[in-house]
Order: C-alpha cells, then structure tokens, then sequence
C-alpha cells in the first residue's frame, strides 16, 4: 500500500531533468531546421501523450497546438486519425511514426510506417519526427510517474497566491501550478 506521494522527478533530480530539456531544445531545433510546422510537432506530442495517457503533457500541448492555430475539430478525432480525411499525407506519416516509436514492438507497425513516411517526407523530416516522438515519450514518463497534476486556471483577474512559486526557463509560465516542469517540446 501507498500512501499516494509521488517523487517529483524534475525536482528530485534536477540536472537529469535538464539534461532532458536540453534535448528537447535540441529536438525543437531538428524539427525546425527539418521544416516540421508546429501543428505537426504538436499533434505528434499529442498523439503520443494520448497513448500513453499522459494528463499533463496533454494539457501542455493541447494548448500549445491552439495557439499555433491547430482546430479542436482535429484535435477531437485525433485518436481516430486514420479514420478521417481531415489529416494530411504528411501529418499521417508522421503519426503514424509516432505511434510506431511509442510501440516500437511492433515491428509490422514501424515498417508500415517508414513506408508511408518516405512516399512523404525525406530522411531529415522522419528523423525530426521519430526525435519528436522519444522526446515527448520521455516527458511524458516524467510526468506520469510523478504525477504532475492538470489544475484548472485561476481566473485571469485573481491575484496570484502569496506562496506562488518562482517561475523559470524549466516551468510553465501558463499554468496554474508554475512549479512543475514546462513540457519543454512545447
């Protein structure tokens, strides 16, 4: 039995977790460079943080993917992706990467998946979006195993509490719990 505590992992170890930014800063630059837009990356962070069920990461980028001009008509069917027409070639490919890297078990999964991708994208493009994909999944453990909560915003003309804590490069400035990690593939 447990008691329901979770170690923040972000906070317990806090040179690991930005060494993990550090690589999301660095995925964020590939897929740039690549010519990955930020609503692909931001339905391939949700697509990914929807399989493995990660609240957190999924209000992170849900957020994220609206303020890049993403609709919440795509955002609603996006787990059923393949079942629309509302997704293009290029952004199946690369959900479908997504998925494939989630699950790499899934051997058929991944080569269905580098079969789509190349009809669509090169090899930077598959590259920054698998890189995508490993990035998110490993917020997304972070997140889950310390289970950062999702708690509803203050309202905007509320005062911020007296115990608030310092905002930094390594929290998210949007949420109201400024303490925990900002997903930094954001």
């Amino acid at each position: 039995m447990t008691d329901g505590r979770r170690v923040y992992l972000d906070k317990q170890s806090p040179a690991a977790y930005r060494a993990l930014v550090h690589t999301a800063d660095a995925v964020r630059a590939t897929a740039a460079e690549a010519g990955l837009d930020r609503i692909l990356v931001e339905l391939v962070n949700l697509r990914v943080s929807q399989i493995n069920g990660c609240a957190y990461c999924l209000d992170v980028h849900t957020r994220a993917a609206l303020r890049a001009g993403e609709t919440t008509r795509r955002l609603g069917v996006l787990p059923a992706w393949r079942d629309t027409e509302l997704f293009t070639a290029r952004e199946r490919a690369a959900l479908a990467l997504a998925e494939a890297t989630t699950d790499p078990a899934d051997r058929l999964a991944q080569d269905r998946a580098y079969g789509a991708a190349r009809a669509v994208l090169d090899d930077e493009e598959i590259s920054a979006v698998i890189w995508v994909a490993i990035a998110i999944n490993a917020f997304n453990r972070v997140s889950i195993l310390s289970r950062h909560p999702v708690r509803d915003a203050a309202p905007a003309t509320a005062p911020a509490p007296a115990t608030a804590a310092p905002t930094s490069a390594a929290t998210d400035p949007t949420s109201a719990s400024a303490a925990l990690p900002v997903d930094a593939t954001a």
